[in-house]
């Protein structure tokens, strides 16, 4: 029998060779939009605090009071005792931002990918035997692909379209149209978290209807960040409460704590809460953080020039990166992926940044296709203008030293 400890030690050495291996740098205090890291401020821009919140004081004594009047834990599942009633409030008010019937909550957006597909395609729903099939796009996060991985081969079809590329989508199903599929789901990220582009929801709303199929989106990355009023891709896209089913992470903008949830129909979210083993097994959320996303949502919906500052934020920034010769994928969302090709020069310019006084990590294969390793900057409503130039000068800096630009 092999030694545990010798293989692990192989394939940590192997990632360290190839540029794979992943460093942690801690924070020395609380997440803004700029941090202490080694005794020294630096400028954030790794951060899925799109909006802003993770330390805003309303937020901070919103958790605080959580505390106070309900407690640190519940020591429970929701089923048996652990569903207070800020839970149902905080469900409602989900509801209400995305424009849905109703919501469940959930430990995470990963817990609340999980628990979507399996608990769907898993049961019979009155059938003896039946054949489901789910429609993936090729970047999905990696929570759909796992929630996927438990969904049993022998009733559901796994199929793979090529990214953002809604003719392929139709080309696939219409290949299927004639097979007799209980289910068909067409699963997709509404921002995706290494690129920066949005899901063409608009389009896929109309494929979904015309081909009897279920939409799904994951709108981590959007919820709070996309559209006028922060309401996320389907708000952008101009289809806001026309989605089938959103789910989305309280441990981006709202707060940034954790959390997740799956909104949608209430026959369909009453059926989760009897079906769905993240959920029922899985401890409910702590007063502090629903007491926090609460207020974060509160901030949305009464303040909207938080979600106007992002924006004139990332259009500042993608435009001033650029001007100092980065290549960067276009778009306007706040995830700003700055190209550079090689993993080694990625995980040298990010430590080299770090030096200089931005915290950005590098991002390389298996996490994105070899060649196209890559720094992903996050912009964020917590920077201010003279926070962003201090950025771009050490862009500049570190960007003429290494040769990049």
């Amino acid at each position: 029998m092999a030694n545990y400890l010798e293989l692990v030690s192989q394939e940590l050495q192997q990632l360290e060779e190839t540029k794979t291996f992943k460093y942690e740098v801690p924070l020395e205090g609380p997440q803004d939009g700029v941090v202490r890291v080694n005794g020294k401020k630096v400028v954030m821009l790794a951060s899925n605090n799109y909006v802003g919140l993770s330390n805003h004081p309303a937020v901070r004594r919103a958790a605080i009071k959580g505390i106070k009047e309900y407690g640190y834990g519940v020591a429970s599942v929701r089923f048996i005792c652990g569903t207070q009633d800020i839970h149902f409030d905080l469900e409602k008010k989900i509801s209400k931002f995305l424009g849905t019937e109703d919501t469940i909550l959930f430990s995470s957006c990963w817990a609340a990918n999980e628990a979507f597909f399996a608990s769907l395609t898993n049961e019979k729903l009155g059938y003896e035997t039946y054949k489901d099939v789910i429609y993936s796009d090729r970047l999905n996060h990696a929570s759909i692909i796992d929630g996927q991985r438990l969904c049993k081969a022998e009733t559901t079809d796994k199929k793979i379209y090529k990214h953002n590329d809604v003719d392929d989508l139709i080309r696939q199903l219409e290949e299927d149209k004639n097979t007799d599929y209980r289910l068909r789901i067409i699963a997709t990220d509404g921002v995706f978290s290494m690129e920066g582009d949005l899901a063409h929801l608009d389009k896929l709303v109309d494929i979904a209807k015309n081909y009897n199929a279920i939409l799904f989106v994951d709108d981590s990355h959007a919820v709070g960040v996309c559209g006028k009023r922060g309401r996320g891709t389907p708000e952008a896209k101009g289809v806001h409460g026309k989605i089938d089913v959103l789910t989305g992470t309280l441990g981006k903008a709202i707060g940034g704590a954790a959390g997740g949830y799956i909104s949608g129909k209430k026959e369909l979210i009453s059926y989760m809460r009897q079906k769905a083993r993240t959920y029922i097994f899985s401890n409910s959320l702590p007063a502090p953080i629903v007491y926090g996303a609460t207020a974060a949502f509160d901030l949305l919906m009464k303040d909207k020039s938080i979600v106007t500052r992002l924006h004139k934020n990332t259009a500042y920034f993608r435009k001033e990166i650029v001007k100092l010769g980065f290549t960067i994928l276009e778009g306007d969302h706040p995830i700003v992926p700055i190209m550079l090709g090689e993993a080694a020069v990625a995980q040298d310019m990010s430590k080299e940044l770090l030096k200089a006084g931005v915290y950005i990590k590098g991002l390389w294969f298996p996490v994105v296709p070899k060649g196209e390793a890559r720094l992903r900057a996050q912009i964020s409503a917590a920077l201010r203008t003279k926070d962003i130039d201090r950025a771009l000068e050490a862009f500049e800096k570190v960007g003429k030293r290494m040769k990049v630009i």
